[in-house]
């Protein structure tokens, strides 16, 4: 396997000039100098910031103290150590790999020779013994770029398998080397390790986390790209030459970061994109090399997969649902993209939020939907189903509109009013307009916009960003006190840290005559195939 080879900084040349004499200076002023130089030097401290809970640097840090043992990590704390890396900036180093994190990278102990650290690999699985270059210290471990690997784990790992030409450069894919059956354990895994490092509630109050749902399609499901390119260099953008000239720059890069670095790699087909995607990607790349030198600043370029909306691109009131599933590529930010789910339609403004793998979506919302209602006694509530239903950060309103048959009034609350405007036009083009209506939300009051729905009778979905829910908006769920809350998220560090905190606070709250609320159950699901991303739901039920 190629290595990514990083440059090193060139030495630094003398500043003074070789006919230019010193100048004088008096014995006094020389004394000083030397008194200043030779006095010893306090070492200045430098101040970290600690990263935000749930984030990646924080993941991986608590995953790099789990290996090394708090003990071990509190020593070298209060020696000083924990900063300080045992390696040389690019010093090689052979490394047997101890585990995998949930980022997909490997984690690797150091050598024996060196204090106790961990090291950071890419493209690498457990028990492999590789060669590693390191570029890159953080709190008690390092980041190395793979060099080769020495013995490779023959069990998990077929580079038959791989069908991407720039897999182990690009960054957007870590496991094409490995089964799907083995991708689903590790994405079981990643769920697992999450709970036990942020839930912060008894090992006994959190369910067997059952096995990842899988992804119908393990390649060409992605309906969102965002490839990117850097503008000309600054001395070509004054004397461009003509397109006859060169047709295609030597430097010009269209594509995704490398592995590790903010450098741009020219990829021509991602394989985990789906067709039409990459159909309109080539042309796309070639337009762009007649035209860089028309170019300033670099472009984040938009590649969205689309059904041919009749009458044209923009959101209509039809409520016409049998056309034909022609698909096409959008590439403006602001236009309106056309996807189907089930038996439904949804529109949404090409650069907001939409699930990327249209293929899941029926299986993630029958499982929203059977966790609502579930068809056994292994509900910890003996109430009766709900008949109300509420969509927080509802976006173009997936999950009201696709569990609308099943309740007699939903509500989806948004903060953003292009939100809304979409996801109150899919009520209509749905033909649900009379028991779907979509509700701006004040971020202090946020359920105050459903103050009509009875709390003993509704579930409540919520499905936050990456950085999960706040306090606020927990107290507020837990003020409001839903029957039955449906947490999906696609951070899963950030879901167990609330999921923890709605469990505890709704316990400390049973003495005023609430009930608590209990976590029922916890499943990952597969919505990045041949990625260390996985998403997750957890079904918390409230218990009086």
């Amino acid at each position: 396997m190629q290595s990514n080879v990083r440059s090193a900084s060139p030495p630094h040349a003398s500043l003074q000039s070789p006919d230019k004499r010193p100048r004088s200076i008096s014995p006094e002023v020389a004394l000083q100098a030397v008194t200043r130089s030779t006095a010893p030097k306090r070492r200045k401290k430098r101040k970290h910031t600690p990263p935000e809970s749930g984030s990646s640097e924080d993941v991986i840090s608590r995953e790099v103290v789990g290996l090394l043992g708090s003990e071990l990590v509190s020593r070298a704390e209060a020696d000083g150590l924990d900063w300080e890396s045992p390696f040389g900036f690019r010093e090689e180093v052979e490394l047997t790999v101890s585990s995998i994190s949930s980022s997909g990278e490997g984690l690797a102990l150091a050598p024996s020779s060196k204090r106790p650290w961990v090291v950071v690999v890419p493209f690498v699985l457990p028990g492999e013994v590789i060669r590693a270059r390191v570029y890159r210290h953080a709190r008690m471990y390092s980041f190395a770029d793979l060099i080769s690997i020495e013995v490779p784990n023959s069990e998990l790992r077929d580079m038959d398998r791989v069908r991407c030409k720039y897999f182990g450069t690009c960054a957007g894919c870590q496991y094409q080397m490995l089964s799907y059956e083995t991708q689903l354990g590790l994405k079981r895994n990643v769920v697992v390790n999450a709970y036990r490092n942020y839930c912060n509630i008894p090992e006994s109050s959190i369910p067997v986390i059952q096995s990842t749902i899988p992804s119908p399609l393990q390649y060409g499901y992605r309906t969102k790209i965002t490839p990117h390119f850097e503008p000309p260099p600054k001395k070509l953008q004054k004397e461009a030459p003509t397109p006859s000239e060169e047709e295609k720059p030597y430097w010009l890069k269209i594509g995704f970061n490398q592995i590790g670095k903010r450098v741009v790699m020219d990829i021509e087909e991602c394989p985990i994109a789906t067709p039409v995607l990459n159909e309109a990607y080539e042309p796309m790349r070639d337009d762009i090399a007649k035209k860089i030198y028309g170019y300033k600043k670099g472009v984040s370029l938009l590649l969205r997969d689309s059904l041919e909306i009749p009458g044209g691109n923009s959101p209509v009131a039809t409520t016409e649902l049998a056309v034909q599933d022609h698909h096409v590529c959008i590439t403006d930010h602001k236009a309106t993209v056309r996807e189907r789910v089930g038996d439904l339609l949804f529109d949404y403004q090409a650069g907001s939020f939409f699930q990327n793998n249209n293929s899941v979506l029926v299986p993630l919302t029958s499982y929203v939907r059977d966790a609502i209602f579930p068809s056994t006694a292994a509900s910890a509530s003996s109430t009766l189903p709900p008949t109300h239903l509420v969509d927080a950060y509802c976006g173009a309103g997936l999950f009201a509109l696709t569990l609308a048959p099943h309740f007699t009034q939903i509500a989806g609350i948004e903060l953003s009013a292009d939100s809304i405007r979409f996801a109150t036009h899919n009520a209509a083009l749905n033909g649900l307009a009379h028991k779907v209506s979509f509700r701006a939300g004040d971020a202090a009051q946020i359920f105050s916009a459903v103050a009509d729905f009875p709390p003993a009778c509704t579930a409540l979905v919520v499905d936050p960003p990456r950085k999960g829910c706040d306090e606020a908006f927990i107290r507020q769920l837990l003020g409001f006190r839903a029957q039955t809350v449906v947490y999906v998220s696609c951070n899963v560090h950030t879901q167990a840290r609330d999921v923890g905190q709605i469990v505890s606070w709704s316990a400390d709250e049973v003495a005023e005559g609430k009930g608590k609320y209990v976590l029922e159950s916890l499943r990952g699901f597969d919505l990045f195939p041949q990625t260390a991303h996985v998403e997750s739901v957890a079904v918390l039920r409230l218990v009086l």
